[in-house]
């Protein structure tokens, strides 16, 4: 009995000493935390302030620089969007002598949102004028992320380039744009474009593999309410080669 007693009081001990220990070693940690911070303190301090005006750089950006941008930016699209509507394709692009053109918002005010979309107005504008290489050039240059924009950017860059003879290029980005937005508009609409150029490769397997995705997922399209009678006609055309 007595021999227990010594046991259980020789744990307890242990166990208080454990607990000292770890209570010491506790503190010793907060004691080199305080340290740092106490070492360190003008580094930190410097670091927060970075950080504050950083922060508030960004929200005075917004509020005083971007904001102002694109209300000016979007006054001037206005104007050149009606040209491009009316087909004053070259007011459209370099403005009338009062108000600004796709080609200059594009460069003053390519960090808004209107100057993007400028961007893609002149692609557009190059391609109905047939200056095809400026056309890719503005087209590329358009990086929002739209349902509809964006995709017809792409396909319209596989238009010029089908143009200019490359039909490997063409076909890569018609891919591209129907596999940028899964709409029952585009997706079907590049995908047709897209098979086309394949049969014009003489690629049969491409284009009935294309032509097929249109015929399973997009049947409700306008390109999906006869592709039956161009994947027939394409599998024709295979027999034949």
């Amino acid at each position: 009995m007595q021999a227990q007693i010594e046991k259980i009081m020789s744990k307890k001990k242990h166990e208080e000493i454990s607990g000292d220990q770890r209570l010491e070693n506790i503190g010793e940690t907060l004691s080199k935390t305080e340290q740092f911070i106490f070492n360190n303190q003008k580094f930190i301090g410097i670091a927060i302030t970075i950080l504050i005006l950083a922060i508030l750089g960004y929200f005075g950006y917004n509020k005083y620089y971007l904001e102002p941008k694109t209300q000016e930016a979007t006054q001037q699209m206005f104007q050149a969007q009606q040209y491009f509507e009316a087909d004053s394709l070259d007011k459209a692009l370099y403005g009338d002598g009062n108000s600004l053109g796709f080609v200059d918002i594009s460069s003053e005010y390519g960090m808004t949102k209107p100057g993007k979309l400028a961007n893609y107005y002149a692609g557009i504008a190059f391609l109905k004028k047939k200056d095809f290489e400026q056309a890719i050039d503005y087209l590329e240059g358009f990086n929002a992320h739209d349902h509809l924009i964006s995709p017809m950017a792409r396909g319209a860059m596989g238009d010029a380039y089908l143009e200019l003879g490359d039909k490997d290029k063409a076909a890569a980005y018609y891919l591209e744009a129907a596999n940028m937005d899964d709409n029952g508009f585009t997706a079907p609409l590049f995908l047709f474009k897209a098979g086309q150029v394949y049969e014009l490769l003489g690629n049969y397997d491409k284009a009935i593999t294309t032509y097929t995705r249109i015929k399973n997922n997009y049947w409700k399209s306008n390109e999906g309410r006869s592709i039956e009678k161009n994947i027939s006609r394409v599998k024709e055309l295979k027999k034949r080669k």
